[in-house]
């Protein structure tokens, strides 16, 4: 079985148990932050802006990643963790708790760290990991993150509720002082460091996606896919209340089970890829993902459960075959710069798309506007499966586009 070789694989086993231990602690720190600074300010603009804090530093992926490229990657992978595992633990002293500047200092610093980590994490699996077993990978890494994300909030709050902030830090330092240990077992390939600057400088990574009649179309559809799932989030309160007549904390019941079909998709995502083209895996998940938003209109806690596991299993597939593309597409030189700039790209709409939802949902019905959502979400398959060259599978391997075989 394709997922037992993948275990089987050293590096692939210690660098999943590092996403393990490190996501942990990230998950809780992430919602802790918001409660820490609501707790301590009673605002929440600025809660919410914790939140931001954490994303704004991937607005700057490609010049982070053009950093990751020049630096040896392995050194960095540590290095980045035992510096925030030292900033986590400095919101764990005695009287850091009720400063709330160093609060979003650190959480800035942390998200320009974490940019910094995905860049050369990319390149390290994609250097480690056997071709054929990266779709594998890449699930198995969606499934631990998506896992994490079931557990780890749930602690963080309830550390912070007994113990206060101070202990989900220490959590957080904790768990990256581990990954930082896990990383450097990792038995990394070397490869030549870049010139100043690298091939290309800093647009390098704009310019290898844009010029690949493969990773263009899967980004773009990654994109305009987290566009609709901003979207949709913003209408999470608006049909849990009025909708389904639920209390806010529904919301819960419902995360859960869109995390429970994001780990599943995970599971079966490299066997699927192996015997799809890239682009057809992607479009077949925006689709599934379409339908499920349009079902969160419906006024049945039995159908938005289902909706919910439905958008946990196609909303994931498309990250998962751009990531997978990036990483078979792209030259080892220039790499990090990729991996961070369709990072940027992919991740950004969903953050725009929660701001202008939260006006949309005070305007416009959720039972008129999850079903254009949905619409959108089907044309973007639609788009994607349409655009560019085919691809072919190549049994044990990755897709190739049919100008390839020419």
């Amino acid at each position: 079985m394709a997922v037992g070789r993948v275990l089987r694989n050293r590096t692939a086993g210690v660098f999943l148990a590092a996403v393990i231990v490190s996501g942990f602690g990230s998950s809780a720190m992430r919602l802790a932050a918001g409660i820490w600074v609501k707790s301590l300010t009673g605002s929440d603009s600025l809660a919410a802006l914790a939140l931001f804090a954490v994303w704004l530093p991937v607005l700057f992926g490609p010049l982070l990643g053009a950093v990751a490229d020049r630096l040896p990657r392995k050194p960095l992978l540590v290095g980045t963790n035992v510096v925030l595992a030292a900033l986590m633990a400095a919101l764990a002293l005695p009287g850091a708790e009720g400063r709330v500047r160093l609060l979003f200092t650190v959480l800035v610093l942390y998200g320009c760290l974490s940019v910094l980590m995905d860049s050369a994490e990319s390149a390290v699996v994609a250097g480690a990991v056997p071709a054929a077993l990266l779709g594998d990978f890449n699930g198995l890494r969606m499934m631990a993150n998506e896992g994490m994300k079931l557990v780890a909030p749930l602690t963080g709050a309830g550390l912070y509720a007994r113990f206060g902030g101070g202990a989900v830090a220490l959590l957080d330092a904790v768990s990256f002082a581990l990954a930082a240990g896990l990383y450097a077992l990792l038995r990394v390939r070397r490869t030549a460091r870049p010139a100043r600057g690298g091939p290309g400088g800093w647009t390098a990574g704009m310019r290898q996606l844009w010029g690949s009649p493969v990773l263009r179309p899967l980004v773009l559809a990654a994109s305009a896919t987290m566009l609709c799932a901003g979207l949709n989030g913003a209408t999470l309160y608006a049909v849990v209340d009025g909708t389904l007549g639920h209390s806010p904390a529904y919301a819960g019941v419902l995360s859960v089970a869109q995390g429970l079909g994001s780990v599943t998709v995970g599971l079966f995502a490299g066997a699927l890829m192996r015997r799809l083209p890239g682009r057809v895996f992607g479009a077949a998940g925006i689709a599934v993902f379409g339908v499920a938003v349009a079902l969160r209109a419906v006024p049945s806690d039995a159908t938005a459960l289902a909706a919910c596991a439905l958008i946990g299993v196609g909303l994931p597939c498309v990250l998962i075959a751009a990531l997978t593309a990036v990483q078979r597409e792209t030259p080892d030189a220039v790499l990090g710069r990729t991996a961070a700039t369709a990072d940027t790209l992919i991740m950004s709409p969903n953050a725009v798309a929660l701001g202008i939802g939260a006006g949309l949902v005070a305007r416009v019905d959720v039972q008129v506007l999850l079903p254009l959502v949905g619409a959108g979400a089907l044309l973007t398959a639609g788009l994607l499966l349409a655009a560019g060259r085919r691809e072919r599978v190549v049994p044990g391997g990755p897709a190739v586009s049919a100008s390839a075989e020419a």
